[in-house]
C-alpha cells in the first residue's frame, strides 16, 4: 500500500475551464495530507489546452510543494500529462491514464467542473473503508430536460440488460481501488464502458451523492450520436439480452405469420378470393420489414464489436507523456 491518491482527468478542448479547475482541486488534494498525482490525458484537443497543462505544470514545479507538518514532502506529489496522438474519446482517455496511474486509490474526473473537485475527499475517505468501487450520483442536475430524462430511461434500460446496478452511469466523477484498476487494465477491450466494467469486478461497490453544476465554459462533447453510439458500446459489451430478444422475436413473428397465413387460406376456402386485404398485407409488410432491418442491425453492432476486437489495433497512442 502506497497510500497515494491518483486522479485521472481527460481534457478535450477545455481551455475555457483548465484555469478555474486548476485552483480547486490542487487545494483539495493537498488538504488530503497524503501523497497524490494527477494525470491529465490531453485528448487531442485543437485549442490550447494542451499548452494551458504544460504552463501549470511549469508553475508548479517553479512553485515546489506547500511545507507544513500536514503536507506530504516534496517529491512525493506529481503532475503528469499524457498527449494523445487524436481524439480516441473519453473512456480511451481514461483507459491511457489508468495505465500510467500508481496510486492505491485513483480517482476520474471530469475538466468541464460539471462535477466539484472538492468531492474527491469522501470519494477517497470510502476507499480506504474498504470499498473497491465508488460509483456517484448526480443530484440537482444542471442538465437539460430532454438530457436528464433519456439519461433516467438509459439508466434504467441498460441496469435490466445488463444486470447492473448503478443509477448513474453518465457521471465520471468515480473512485476505484488499485486491484480495480489492475483488472480493467488486463481487460484491454477495443471499446468499453469504464464504470459498467468496473462494476463487474466490484465486490463492495458502493455510491454517494455529489453536486452538479452547469459547465464552466465550452459545450459539451457528447451530441446525441454520439450518446447513442456510447450505449451501444454499453449494451453490447456487458449482455446478450439484445441478441435473445432478437431471437425471441423471430420466433413470435415466426408463429404470429404462420397463425395469419392459416387464417388467410381458411377465410379463402370460405369468402372467395378478395381485393380489399392488399392494403393491410402491405402494412404488415412493412412492419416486418422493419422489425428485421432493426433485428439486423443489432447483430451488426456485436459483429462490428468482434471485428474491432480481432484487428488488435491500438486503443489509443500516447504521443508524448510529460512528467
Amino acid at each position: 500500500m502506497n497510500n497515494k491518491v491518483s486522479v485521472v482527468i481527460p481534457a478535450y478542448n477545455e481551455e475555457e475551464t483548465l484555469g478555474v479547475l486548476f485552483g480547486r482541486l490542487f487545494p483539495v488534494l493537498d488538504s488530503l495530507g497524503r501523497p497524490y498525482e494527477v494525470i491529465f490525458v490531453n485528448d487531442g484537443s485543437r485549442d490550447a489546452s494542451l499548452a494551458m497543462l504544460l504552463a501549470e505544470k511549469a508553475r508548479r514545479a517553479g512553485l515546489g510543494q506547500p511545507q507544513g507538518a500536514s503536507q506530504p514532502q516534496e517529491g512525493d506529489n506529481s503532475f503528469k500529462i499524457l498527449d494523445l496522438g487524436g481524439n480516441f474519446g473519453q473512456h480511451m482517455a481514461i483507459m491511457a491514464g489508468f495505465q500510467h496511474a500508481t496510486g492505491d486509490a485513483v480517482v476520474t474526473l471530469d475538466a468541464d467542473l460539471q462535477n466539484p473537485p472538492e468531492e474527491i475527499p469522501r470519494i477517497v475517505k470510502l476507499i480506504d473503508e474498504g470499498h473497491d468501487v465508488v460509483g456517484t450520483i448526480r443530484v440537482d442536475r444542471r442538465d437539460s430536460l430532454f438530457r436528464k430524462v433519456a439519461s433516467r430511461a438509459v439508466n434504467r434500460i441498460t441496469n435490466r440488460i445488463t444486470g447492473l446496478a448503478l443509477h448513474d452511469y453518465g457521471c465520471m466523477l468515480r473512485g476505484y481501488r488499485r486491484d480495480i484498476i489492475d483488472i480493467i487494465n488486463e481487460a484491454g477491450e477495443a471499446a468499453t464502458f469504464i464504470p459498467a466494467l468496473a462494476q463487474k469486478f466490484a465486490s463492495n461497490p458502493t455510491e454517494i451523492a455529489v453536486a452538479h453544476s452547469e459547465r464552466g465554459g465550452g459545450t459539451s462533447k457528447y451530441g446525441l450520436l454520439r450518446l447513442i453510439r456510447l450505449n451501444f458500446d454499453l449494451m453490447t459489451g456487458f449482455s446478450l439480452a439484445p441478441l435473445q430478444a432478437v431471437t425471441m422475436a423471430g420466433l413470435l413473428i415466426s408463429a404470429l405469420s404462420f397463425l395469419f397465413a392459416a387464417f388467410m387460406l381458411v377465410r379463402r376456402l370460405l369468402v372467395g378470393p378478395e381485393a380489399e386485404g392488399v392494403f393491410t398485407l402491405l402494412a404488415l409488410l412493412f412492419l416486418l420489414t422493419g422489425v428485421t432491418i432493426l433485428c439486423v442491425g443489432i447483430e451488426g453492432e456485436y459483429v462490428g464489436r468482434i471485428y474491432q476486437e480481432v484487428r488488435k489495433r491500438p486503443r489509443y497512442v500516447v504521443r508524448k507523456v510529460y512528467e
